[in-house]
């Protein structure tokens, strides 16, 4: 696979040894395609999240090495603080990882922007976004556009309760927004994809089968 040496995010990654921790990718570079493509297993995700997850990683990552305590709510909270606006709680921050031998400005300075992050995946490792041909009318893309909203809006949400303490793991996981459509007329609900690939939501309420059925 192609990569620029001279690219941040893999001078990182060589920098801190960062590996993958999915037996689903050979490398750190291959999950990283793979979660924007939303391939093995994954939800794509944009740049955003996508960067999110690969400084909380490198933020773990440096919190082994020294010992500090890692828990998914402690790395989320953490990385609230530091890549947060405010300046004061940024600076305490600092000030704390500075107690436990961390240099949380160098921390801040290795960190990836993304736009960074998005020359990575497009430029370095010549990756591309793949979109189903089917999601090219506006309809199609109005669903795709409030289900990226959606996944993002509950991401921030899970991330803002792990700061709080109320919930673990989020920094390993990944949000899934599945869209469902029920039939007004009896209890059949289906996938929204399914409906779209097939025609129709309910077959025994459908005004196309039904016409169908009355022809033959």
């Amino acid at each position: 696979m192609p990569t620029d040496h001279g690219c941040k995010v893999d001078a990182t990654i060589d920098q801190y040894s960062l590996e993958t921790a999915d037996p689903r990718h050979e490398s750190l570079d291959d999950g990283l395609l793979a979660r924007w493509n939303g391939t093995d297993g994954h939800t794509g995700v944009g740049y955003r999240t996508l960067t999110e997850w690969f400084n909380k990683r490198l933020l773990k990552r440096i919190y082994d090495e020294h010992g500090r305590e890692a828990l998914d709510a402690r790395i989320d909270a953490d990385y609230e603080a530091l890549s947060g606006d405010d300046d004061l709680v940024r600076d305490e921050m600092i000030e704390r990882l500075a107690t436990a031998g961390i240099d949380g400005e160098q921390v801040l300075d290795d960190m990836v922007s993304w736009g960074t992050m998005r020359t990575h995946l497009n430029e370095c490792l010549e990756g591309s976004k793949e979109h189903a041909e089917a999601r090219t009318d506006w309809e199609q893309n109005s669903i795709a556009v409030a289900r990226d909203i959606a996944t993002e809006k509950v991401d921030e949400a899970l991330s803002s309760l792990a700061s709080k303490g109320e919930l673990d793991g989020t920094s390993s996981s990944t949000v899934e927004v599945q869209i469902h459509v029920r039939c007004d007329n009896c209890p059949t609900r289906v996938p929204l994809d399914v409906a779209l690939e097939r025609g129709y939501v309910c077959e025994t309420h459908s005004e196309t089968t039904n016409e169908t059925k009355t022809e033959q």
